[in-house]
């Protein structure tokens, strides 16, 4: 397809334009993919608007190759219309007039400015500032098509009046066109920017830029003046740039700075070459070579002045000379630091010469004292050193010379100056009667002496510690002659005496004093004492001890109860002597002993009264319970309930149903069960098991009284045993839950060790507590309820608990009970 309607026919020359007007064709062929296009060469692809053509004039065209008449001036065609031959003859007449422009005759208004992009532009705006003309003729070539064009645009959100883009941003005017005035390059005559563009793109303030900017393109294009010589430059360096230079390279040892200046011979070339440094084997290249010189091609121009020689030497002497510098600067840097050094070191040097001399002359000062001090010590001096005289001497060498007098040998100082002042001190004491003599005053030795680095007191090494040593070899023998005469049942002075100086004493001697002297006399004693012929009790000698000896007095305690149990072989409760030599030991001995001792001694003989008590309502004699229940004290719970059990209510009950059985006056009864009832004690009561042997008592008198055997029946006494009953029961009830509250209230006051957080909130909360203070178990029992309450063992035993009220399951019902009496049955 021939495409000639692009272009229009020159007549006069026959040369082919092109023709920029839009044609029908066009209009039709628009979103044709069918049309022919123009194929790019190969050469056209790879280098673009710089591929070769015919000319550097010719302007690539949609056709093909046509013939030019390349005599014919360059023609500029706006819009495709062609000038007259006048025009352009006039337009050559002008050029030729014209001149080139220089720089600096433009003016600056016409200086080509940066565009401000967009910043004449809102996301809000919906279009250009400049956008005033109308849109209306917009598209109306549309009518030669089928408007596809106008169709596409509209799908993809187009408004019309309004820019392309998410914002609208685009312009809405076509661009308009500027002719310039002759045929200069762009920028020459000036700014080219329409009214429109100024409006849309407004210029950046910043003009010295916009003139930098222009200056560094305009410089591009411009002739070098000097015709393409350049003067040479030089480079000058100072000594402080040299100095700066070396202190960044510096990290030179000592063997590298002998390294650098060794003499190297290098043979790698045609010729052996002798270099003074390696720095100078980098700088090879700039040796000039003495190959012969290449021959001079057309354009070279021979040198002038060559030596290169004389600027090898020049290069060389310069380094070296440069080298010297750096090398000058560093030892010149390190003498000052060396300076400084020796400044900080004559300074310490001095710190330490002043503080020798003090120490000199304070020691000088110290052995002053000790010389007075051993000048006093002679026999024949007429003011002899008294033992205050002596600490006020070693309390000033403490306070105004503690230094020299911690690093001294106060060992041997004390020895020689103290120790002999202090045996004549003590020579005449006697401990026993004066426990206090001289306590002051080794007090105040003890502060002066002793090693305050020796806080572990076991094993002492006695040539380290003065003061140690001085009671050791000064006060000790006078203990040790005290005890070897003392006697152990007159404890009361030697007591007195280790009392008084617990807190002076260091702590090993005083371990040495109770185990070596003390206890072997303690324990030779009870082994001679006899519970049955001695008047004195054991407890009046051996308890004054425990203070001081504590855990040390284990091993008489199970001798003395082998006394003591031999002793109540033949033993009778009549006699409450016994209990008056026991009853010292029951907070010595440890719980489990004490309960074994008893149950082995002293039950068994408690038994055997109560089998001899004879139960007579109508002529009582309460000796032999009197004698068993004032052991109540010194016996558990547990064992006196038991002997009870076992001695007492079996006859007890036995009697109340005979008498029952003979028509009774239930008056006497039952001031005969609640004089019983007195006889026990609160604690004894509220076991269960006394409970329930009372209990039992009153079951038997409800069945004789319901029953209706026999003849004549009392009157109200059905309804007093009645009564009876329900009031002993409320009493038992009410006893129990004060005794809850009482210790409820005890528990939050003492804390037992917990925090407030932990204080029990209800009754299953205290039972828990209870529970656990004396190691028992409890726990609920998984799928088991009585009355819908749920089961939980205590111990061994199977308890519910209903309104605060704990039930034990019993042989045949559930029986209430307090907690106390829970604990006594679960241990």
């Amino acid at each position: 397809m021939s495409m000639s309607h692009l272009y229009g026919t020159d007549g006069e020359d026959g040369v082919e334009m092109e023709n920029f007007e839009v044609s029908d064709w066009d209009l039709q062929n628009e979103f044709n993919p069918h049309r022919q296009r123009h194929r790019q060469t190969k050469e056209e692809a790879t280098y673009g608007v710089w591929a070769e053509r015919d000319s550097d004039e010719e302007r690539p065209s949609f056709g093909g190759k046509r013939s030019r008449d390349y005599s014919a001036p360059v023609n500029f065609i706006s819009a495709g219309l062609k000038k007259s031959a006048a025009e352009d003859v006039s337009e050559e007449d002008s050029d030729e007039d014209e001149k080139p422009v220089k720089q600096e005759e433009i003016p600056k208004e016409f200086v080509p400015k940066k565009l401000k992009t967009g910043g004449n532009f809102k996301p809000s705006q919906k279009g250009f500032v400049g956008g005033t003309k109308s849109f209306v003729d917009f598209g109306s070539w549309e009518r030669h098509t089928k408007g596809i064009g106008q169709k596409l645009l509209q799908k993809m959100g187009y408004v019309p009046g309004r820019g392309l883009g998410k914002n609208a941003q685009g312009i809405i005017n076509p661009i308009e066109a500027k002719q310039r005035k002759g045929k200069g390059a762009v920028g020459a005559y000036g700014s080219e920017r329409t009214s429109q563009s100024l409006q849309d793109f407004p210029v950046v303030d910043s003009e010295e830029e916009a003139e930098e900017e222009f200056q560094k393109e305009l410089s591009q294009w411009r002739k070098d003046p000097n015709g393409g010589k350049k003067k040479p430059k030089y480079s000058y360096k100072t000594v402080e740039e040299l100095k700066a230079k070396g202190r960044i390279n510096k990290q030179l040892s000592a063997p590298q700075k002998e390294l650098s200046q060794v003499k190297v011979i290098d043979m790698t070339g045609r010729e052996q070459k002798v270099y003074y440094s390696y720095s100078q084997i980098s700088h090879k290249h700039n040796i000039p070579d003495d190959s012969p010189q290449q021959p001079l091609g057309k354009d070279a121009k021979p040198q002038g002045f060559a030596l290169p020689e004389l600027e090898h030497n020049l290069q060389l002497l310069i380094d070296i000379t440069e080298q010297e510098i750096i090398q000058n600067d560093r030892q010149l840097q390190y003498e000052r630091d060396m300076v400084v050094n020796l400044t900080h070191e004559i300074q310490k040097m001095s710190e330490v010469l002043s503080h020798e001399e003090k120490a000199i002359s304070n020691l000088s000062r110290v052995l002053e004292m000790v010389e007075e001090c051993e000048r006093r010590m002679q026999p024949s001096c007429e003011n002899p050193l008294t033992l205050d005289e002596c600490a006020k001497i070693f309390e000033t060498l403490q306070d105004k010379y503690y230094e020299e007098y911690r690093m001294s040998d106060r060992v041997d100082l004390a020895v020689a100056i103290v120790y002999p002042l202090m045996k004549d001190y003590f020579k005449n004491w006697d401990p026993l009667k004066d426990c206090t003599y001289g306590t002051e005053i080794i007090a105040k030795w003890k502060s002066l002496l002793e090693n305050d680095q020796l806080l572990s007191h076991g094993g002492q090494d006695l040539s380290t510690d003065a003061f140690h040593r001085l009671m050791w070899e000064v006060w000790m023998p006078y203990v040790r002659n005290i005890v070897a005469q003392w006697q152990p049942r007159n404890c009361g002075s030697m007591v007195d005496f280790l009392d008084s100086w617990v807190n002076v004493v260091p702590v090993w001697i005083l371990d040495n004093i109770l185990d070596q002297l003390i206890f072997p006399k303690l324990q030779k004693e009870v082994e001679n004492w006899n519970p049955l012929t001695d008047t004195v009790p054991i407890h009046s000698w051996i308890h004054p001890w425990l203070p001081l000896m504590q855990a040390r007095l284990e091993p008489l305690y199970s001798p003395i109860r082998n006394k003591l149990a031999n002793a109540l072989q033949k033993w009778h409760p009549s006699d409450s002597s016994a209990k008056l030599i026991l009853q010292p030991w029951k907070d010595v001995f440890t719980p489990g002993s004490w309960e074994a001792f008893m149950v082995k001694n002293i039950v068994p003989k408690l038994g055997m009264c109560l089998n001899e008590l004879i139960i007579n309502p109508h002529q009582q004699h309460m000796d032999a319970f009197y004698w068993v229940i004032d052991w109540e004290g010194m016996i558990s719970v547990s064992s006196l309930v038991g002997l009870l059990e076992k001695h007492f209510f079996p006859k007890w009950l036995q009697v109340l149903c005979s008498w029952l059985s003979n028509s009774p006056n239930y008056e006497e009864i039952t001031k005969w069960y609640l004089g019983w009832k007195s006889m026990f004690s609160d604690q004894v009561l509220a076991h269960p098991s006394i409970k329930d042997k009372f209990n039992e008592a009153l079951d038997i008198m409800n069945r004789a009284v319901s029953s209706s055997v026999g003849g004549y029946m009392q009157p109200g006494a059905r309804e007093n045993i009645a009564y009876l009953t329900h009031t002993e029961r409320r009493k038992d009830f009410q006893y129990e839950a004060m005794q809850e509250r009482r210790e409820a209230e005890n528990m939050a006051q003492r804390g037992i060790g917990m925090a407030a957080s932990s204080v029990p909130m209800n009754f299953k909360d205290l039972i828990q507590t209870k529970a656990e203070e004396h190691n028992i178990v409890f726990m609920p029992v998984i799928g088991k309820r009585h009355e819908g309450k749920q089961l939980y063992t205590f111990g061994r035993i199977v308890i519910y608990i209903d309104r605060g009220v704990v039930f034990v399951q019993g042989e045949k019902t559930w029986v209430p009970t307090s907690l106390q009496s829970l604990i006594d049955m679960a241990k």
